[in-house]
């Protein structure tokens, strides 16, 4: 099941593009969208913009929070913030 967006730093249509082209074109039942650290505000954005203003017959299935543990250059462990939010059709 390859239907999960990774958002990052780009601009937030491309996610929802993204997100949109996965539902039509691979006909896909469910779309994961996920992100970390700064990038979740953007993967809430993508979400809203899908399921308000683009495709209001999706809904969101499930929303999962957690904390990804990140080795830092200097050897410390950083902990980072992680969403994934699974829409379905």
């Amino acid at each position: 099941m390859d239907n999960i967006v990774y958002v990052g730093n780009k601009g937030v249509m491309n996610y929802v593009l993204a997100v949109i082209t996965q539902f039509n074109s691979e006909n896909a039942e469910e779309v994961i969208v996920k992100a970390r650290g700064k990038a979740i505000s953007r993967a809430v954005d993508v979400e809203e913009m899908v399921t308000k203003r683009f495709m209001p017959e999706v809904k969101i299935k499930e929303i999962n929070l957690g904390t990804d543990h990140i080795q830092g250059e200097d050897g410390k462990s950083i902990n980072v913030s992680t969403i994934e939010i699974i829409l379905f059709k």
